[in-house]
């Protein structure tokens, strides 16, 4: 009896070695476990540097894809620069004359004028031989000359030169009577070119054509 109470003791102290033994092997493998899954959950290391000539090949497909079609309009008017382009191609570079910046105040009227060339994108809207011009109201006013009251008595030839482009909101790209004043921001907003350089893109654009200005 006392044989058989000995064994149980013994028999029930290896069970519970061996239960501890498996757990902590249980523990192990489960923390074993969690850190492997959570290896496979970090994503692949990336690699920081990005091959230059690769990245700039991919910037010069999605410019070539954005690139107008046909031939379009750039004028830079901190430069005073306007190109005539054909895709990559300049087919034709011209100084130019842009808006001043200027600001005038009419004080009868409380009216206030600023002299800027509009920057975005536009398009010719319309295309003028021996185009006449409308003297608007900020050009009596900046003359001190009152208002006439005939419409007709404002309308004026030779001013604009031999063409106008016109791209909305009365802005014009024409010529001009003051070629020693282009390359510089003179103008009321309208962009001057010069004879030669007017006439070639007169030629080239049509109704439509694009203009880029910054």
């Amino acid at each position: 009896m006392v044989v058989l109470k000995r064994s149980l003791i013994i028999l029930a102290g290896l069970s519970l070695l061996l239960f501890i033994v498996l757990e902590g092997l249980g523990i192990y493998y489960g923390k074993y476990a969690m850190a492997r899954v959570s290896e496979q959950d970090e994503p692949p290391p990336q690699n920081a540097k990005q091959d230059p000539e690769k990245l700039s090949q991919q910037l010069r497909q999605k410019l070539d894809k954005m690139a107008p079609a046909g031939v379009y309009i750039v004028v830079d008017t901190a430069a005073n620069r306007l190109y005539l382009k054909n895709g990559d191609k300049v087919l034709r570079e011209a100084v130019i004359s842009s808006g001043s910046g200027k600001v005038l105040e009419d004080n009868v009227k409380d009216r206030t004028w600023v002299f800027d060339t509009p920057r975005g994108v536009f398009s010719v809207k319309s295309k003028q031989k021996d185009p006449m011009w409308v003297k608007p109201d900020w050009a009596y006013v900046e003359e001190g000359e009152p208002l006439p009251k005939n419409n007709k008595d404002r309308f004026e030839r030779g001013v604009l030169g031999d063409y106008a482009l016109g791209f909305g909101n009365g802005f014009f790209i024409h010529g001009t009577l003051y070629t020693r004043l282009l390359g510089r921001n003179v103008t009321h907003g309208c962009i001057r070119v010069g004879d030669a350089d007017l006439e070639a893109v007169f030629a080239a654009a049509s109704i439509g054509t694009k203009i880029y200005i910054f």
